[in-house]
């Protein structure tokens, strides 16, 4: 990896890029698998508790951060805040998956959002949360700008493209586990370029004028 700038980026003497990597493909593998069983009809605690199931079967060393799975309204909550009830997943529906998971002593961190039924707008809301997460990646692969700076043009960026990014989520250190140790804040409030391995962007989106958004997250890498 590329030169530890500051303490934000410390991280402890297990910490390896490749082992990063795993754990990067390791969450993506999982969110798949759980994304398949997730049907309409199934609540959220379902859901969740399914999740939990497909996650041991793959050999996961922990959790490191709560499984969450939020249908339809609950889409538009933060991390921090508690789902509305255990709402049933529609036939014309929108829910996401957000996984924080320890894989060989180091942190995987991913989340997508899936569409039940053929609403438009709700499929063009998971595909835009996605689609901005690319661009704001792609702006930090080719420019050398602070995590600051990623969070404004990201910001930016969704207003061109028609949605509301939620600027109380802007992403966070990963590293051999526990992270948390280095405490090394919100990326969007970094004031330095972040490097690659260490930081998770997260982009979430809500749509203008219904009740409902999108996520999507993963590993600058």
């Amino acid at each position: 990896m590329s030169t530890v700038l500051s303490s934000k980026e410390a991280v402890g003497e297990r910490y390896e890029l490749e082992t990063m990597r795993h754990a990067q493909q390791m969450t993506w593998k999982a969110i798949d698998q759980i994304a398949r069983v997730i049907t309409p009809g199934m609540r959220e605690s379902e859901a969740q508790s399914r999740g939990k199931e497909i996650l041991a079967e793959l050999g996961m060393d922990r959790i490191w951060h709560p499984l969450l799975i939020r249908f339809g309204t609950n889409t538009l909550k933060t991390f921090k805040q508690r789902s509305d009830g255990d709402p049933e997943l529609g036939a014309e529906d929108i829910f996401f998956i957000d996984l924080g998971v320890v894989w060989q002593g180091h942190e995987g961190d991913a989340g997508a959002t899936f569409t039940t039924g053929s609403d438009p707008e709700m499929i063009a809301c998971a595909a835009a949360a996605k689609e901005l997460f690319k661009r704001v990646e792609s702006f930090w692969r080719s420019e050398r700008v602070t995590g600051v700076a990623l969070y404004d043009f990201a910001a930016t960026q969704a207003q061109v493209m028609g949605w509301t990014l939620n600027l109380d989520i802007k992403g966070h250190r990963v590293s051999d586990f526990p992270h948390a140790i280095y405490r090394g804040g919100d990326l969007g409030d970094l004031d330095q370029h972040p490097n690659t391995g260490l930081w998770i962007l997260e982009i979430q989106l809500a749509h203008p004028e219904r009740p409902f958004g999108a996520f999507y997250e993963d590993l600058l890498i």
